[in-house]
């Protein structure tokens, strides 16, 4: 894993589209503090968190925000580093969209949460 660019006293924020067992993720928050980083974030799409993910976060210096694509409620009671972003109001209007032969592309220009 190498990083590019200045991370000295900088805020960064780590994407990810599946969290399984969280072990890159947390390698990469390591690499980032280590290279100056003031603050880690992680934002994940589906958080999976299966074996030592809990742990994992756990351990870790940063904090997860991740979407409820899986429910969340048994992780979060043993990871209070994991906040839960409601996306079923955004899913439900995408899949009408899609069904009455709308524009999908709308949601990305309009704030519909």
């Amino acid at each position: 894993m190498v990083l590019v660019g200045d991370m000295q006293d900088r805020v960064t924020i780590l994407v990810d589209d599946m969290a399984d067992t969280c072990g890159t993720i947390c390698h990469a928050a390591d690499k980032l503090l280590t290279a100056g980083a003031s603050k880690v974030c992680a934002v994940l799409t589906h958080g999976i968190f299966s074996g030592p993910a809990i742990s994992r976060i756990n351990n870790a210096s940063f904090a997860a925000v991740v979407t409820n694509t899986v429910p969340q409620d048994d992780k979060m009671t043993h990871c209070s580093k994991i906040q839960v972003i409601d996306i079923s109001m955004i899913l439900s209007e995408a899949i009408r969209r899609t069904h009455n032969g709308e524009s999908v592309s709308y949601l990305f220009s309009h704030n519909l949460l």
